[in-house]
């Protein structure tokens, strides 16, 4: 039986009250929990993506009341939410953290995004980049976690596959004006890997950035199961999590790495 799993194409736009979206999120995530196995969110969407001032500001340790209120929805629903990425305080160091929740609302993984975005700017002035790989089992099966910029590097996905993990999870806060390469990176990563990716992408504006949505489902042999558009949106999509392993079975090009 299929796994059924639901982006949250979330809108986060500078003018809005950050209270405001959060509500909204939640809300989005419960309602979408009520017909999935996993729930997923974008990155960064708590501040947007590109605004460094806002993710200063609204940062919180793991323990505080953003990762708090998705707990409880997890709890609640009893589905998986990867609660998309937000900035983690931590000490003295800010990370761009994804944060996976069980259904019975206890943290599963937490992942802090291995390769900061901006030559020298952007997110590299506030985050610290995160060391480790991140694997777990999920409804998906063995499931692998990345955040944005993460899927411009396919040595990461190689290690994740190579730790066993036959899907991969990405939060994301990808442009609109390079939303082309997030669609083709995107199958990319599925093609060569032979695995499922389950990308979601965050829209709207703030910081002078328009975000590009187009979250995706994409099976191990490359093909789109399903994508969103521009706005916000829930997509929903069934996912074959047997599909791996039968694909890698068939066409073993995996076993012939040197």
């Amino acid at each position: 039986m299929d796994t059924t799993v639901a982006l949250v194409q979330l809108r986060s736009d500078g003018p809005e009250p950050v209270e405001d979206r959060v509500e909204r999120a939640e809300r989005l995530t419960r309602d979408a929990a009520l017909g999935a196995d996993l729930v997923v969110l974008p990155e960064l969407w708590v501040s947007g993506a590109f605004d460094v001032e806002a993710a200063g500001r609204l940062a919180e340790p793991l323990d505080g009341p953003l990762v708090g209120r998705f707990r409880d929805v997890a709890a609640a629903t009893g589905t998986w939410v990867h609660m998309g990425a937000f900035p983690e305080r931590d000490g003295a160091h800010t990370f761009n953290t994804s944060v996976v929740v069980a259904p019975d609302g206890t943290i599963a993984a937490t992942y802090r995004k291995r390769h900061l975005f901006g030559f020298d700017g952007g997110e590299t002035t506030l985050m610290s980049a995160g060391d480790e790989l991140v694997v777990l089992d999920t409804p998906l099966g063995v499931t692998g976690v990345a955040t944005c910029y993460d899927l411009r590097f396919p040595e990461q996905f190689r290690d994740l596959v190579d730790l066993g993990a036959t899907a991969v999870v990405v939060a994301s806060g990808w442009p609109e004006r390079r939303i082309e390469h997030w669609r083709v990176l995107l199958r990319a990563r599925a093609i060569e890997d032979q695995c499922w990716v389950v990308a979601c992408n965050g829209v709207g504006t703030h910081a002078g950035v328009t975000l590009g949505g187009r979250s995706a489902v994409i099976d191990p042999l490359g093909v789109v199961i399903a994508e969103g558009g521009s706005g916000e949106e829930v997509l929903t999509a069934g996912v074959d999590a047997e599909l791996a392993a039968t694909w890698r079975d068939e066409f073993p090009a995996l076993d012939d790495r040197r």
